[in-house]
């Protein structure tokens, strides 16, 4: 098993120089999972745009703030113009973004993120059962010229690997952990299609809905309305000027969206299980 891909079964009995941090339970707006005077991290929900643009009024920040509780920015003093975004999700996918709080700490994450060494591990649940159960998917990715909003895999595009590992499968459906080695636009998703499993709920690669589901419960449970891809768990380096006494590396983990968790549970064993074990569920 490669060692990048690897979960903690236990988040709280980490070793004595990593400091672990596991948020309560995800509502439908955003939440504070880890915040101190360098950095916050947030838990974005799906459906919260962080792109930008010219013809966009309000940043990227500025709408991840709207969708944090007022008592959350408040108790934290949290403004547009204080933070930096370290990096971007898909609109379609929850989990974990980091902001920064001063110039310096914002150019230290961004530099980590591009020297691979902030591990940033993702859960799915996508259609079939990759084989062989841990693996690297590797393929070029470019724009699709047939679909402005689409990437695809093409010997034009730009180098790109991912790894996964089963953490369990269930009829039609299998639990993954990711890791994108390389940070091209939409490279899970696109990758995971091309290997033939999309992401359960991601209309933009994912063809079909059901994919031969009958029972109707769990037709419901996996027709969301966004992909059920997560970003799960950062492992962050030590910053530049950390605090005397601060651990040596922090690792924060993030709660999934509703809907994951009510798919998770609905599918019930193996899926479940494996979920309970890897500490994913609370």
């Amino acid at each position: 098993m490669p060692h990048n891909l690897v979960l903690f079964s236990a988040l709280s009995r980490g070793p004595a120089h990593i400091e672990v941090w596991q948020a309560g339970p995800v509502g439908p707006a955003a939440t504070i999972v880890f915040a101190d005077h360098r950095l916050v991290a947030v838990n974005k929900p799906p459906g919260l745009s962080l792109a930008t643009s010219r013809a966009t009024s309000a940043t990227a920040v500025e709408r991840l703030l709207s969708a944090l509780p007022r008592t959350e920015r408040e108790a934290w003093g949290l403004a547009p113009d204080g933070l930096w975004l370290v990096h971007r999700l898909d609109v379609g996918t929850s989990g974990l973004v980091l902001l920064a709080r001063d110039p310096d700490t914002h150019r230290a994450l961004v530099e980590a993120i591009g020297g691979r060494r902030v591990e940033k591990t993702y859960l799915a649940l996508v259609w079939g059962r990759p084989r062989p159960p841990v693996g690297e998917l590797e393929g070029r990715i470019g724009p699709d010229p047939s679909d402005r909003r689409r990437m695809r895999v093409t010997i034009e595009g730009k180098p790109a690997r991912s790894g996964y590992r089963v953490l369990a499968a269930a009829s039609h459906v299998t639990l993954v952990a990711l890791r994108a080695h390389t940070g091209r636009t939409h490279q899970l998703r696109v990758h995971l299609a091309h290997a033939g499993h999309p992401i359960v709920g991601d209309d933009l690669y994912g063809g079909p809905r059901h994919r031969g589901v009958r029972d109707a419960l769990r037709r419901r449970l996996l027709a969301p309305d966004h992909p059920l891809l997560h970003a799960w768990r950062l492992a962050l380096p030590p910053l530049p000027g950390s605090e005397p006494g601060r651990a040596s590396a922090l690792v924060l983990t993030a709660p999934l969206p509703a809907d994951f968790v009510a798919a998770i549970e609905g599918l019930g064993d193996p899926i479940l299980a494996a979920a309970g074990a890897e500490g994913i569920l609370a």
